[in-house]
């Protein structure tokens, strides 16, 4: 079966590019993941998620959500033994910077991930998602991503080196389509470290006790998506309304929730084989204080 299209922001215009730029912003990071990118491949589709899911995504509600998911998989890595990746690849000091940087970003955007799509296919499965308050009522964060967070970047999904594409190859059979997570083409502009680091993870990726874990994170995500402030006004019958591949969206969206929390436990796997990087809330978010008559303007 082919691969979805990816559309990236630079590749956007229109409604598609302001609710991709939306999207980051809102989201608090540096770059949109491949959950994203795929569902941008459906223009109408995803124009209509983010109408139904924008409200929640800039509350306070909806970041605790994720931290507390994120802590959950921190609390789940305490357990294992520590993957011992850092210390073995001989990198320079900017490199390590780097490398911190682009840990750190992947460790706060997986958790939101996974509550976002979890609440999307839950809505795609005529769950009710939200807890009905009125609209506006629910606390704000501040949009934008914090200064200190790494910019975005990923290596090409098909890389010159012949040594990244086996690895991809060999990632992308463990963790299952729609297509290469991000995450490890934004490590492999680390080749030596990524190689380390998935020759340790590849066996504990497929062992019981990972995929209980997995299981743990998924009803947390889904458990905490239910309960956001906002109602989710996406259906499957909506599917149908905006002419879209219905079929396939449901099965991008299921696919990528079915591997988030896998990606979730790597991140925080990796983050604590550093030893000194936040685990539970790497980038906190202030409140977002404007005044009342901006917000029923930004409603309408």
């Amino acid at each position: 079966m082919a691969r979805p299209r990816q559309v990236s922001e630079r590749e956007a215009n229109g409604d598609l590019e302001r609710v991709l730029h939306e999207l980051r912003q809102t989201l608090r990071v540096t770059g949109l993941d491949v959950t994203v990118r795929t569902w941008a491949g459906f223009e109408r589709f995803l124009v209509a998620m983010w109408e139904a899911m924008g409200p929640n995504t800039e509350t306070r509600a909806f970041e605790s959500a994720a931290d507390e998911v994120r802590a959950r998989a921190a609390e789940a890595v305490d357990g294992w033994e520590r993957l011992g990746a850092w210390d073995a690849v001989p990198l320079g000091e900017s490199q390590r910077y780097h490398l911190r940087g682009a840990l750190e970003l992947y460790h706060y955007l997986n958790p939101k991930m996974l509550v976002f799509t979890s609440a999307v296919q839950l809505a795609l499965q005529d769950e009710a998602v939200g807890a009905l308050l009125p609209l506006g009522s629910a606390e704000r964060i501040e949009r934008g991503a914090p200064a200190r967070m790494m910019a975005m970047e990923w290596v090409s999904e098909r890389p010159d080196d012949a040594r990244l594409r086996k690895l991809f190859t060999d990632i992308l059979e463990t963790v299952g389509p729609p297509s290469l997570p991000g995450d490890f083409r934004g490590l492999a502009l680390w080749p030596s470290y990524l190689e380390a680091a998935w020759e340790r993870l590849e066996p504990r990726l497929k062992s019981e006790e990972w995929a209980r874990a997995s299981d743990r994170l998924l009803a947390t995500s889904r458990h905490l998506a239910r309960g956001l402030p906002y109602e989710v006004a996406l259906s499957a019958k909506r599917l149908v309304v905006l002419h879209e591949d219905a079929e396939a969206i449901q099965r991008v969206t299921a696919q990528c929730e079915w591997r988030l929390p896998m990606l979730v436990l790597v991140m925080a796997a990796l983050v604590s084989d550093v030893g000194d990087l936040e685990r539970r809330v790497p980038f906190p978010a202030e409140a977002r204080l404007v005044p009342d008559f901006v917000v029923g303007e930004e409603l309408r």
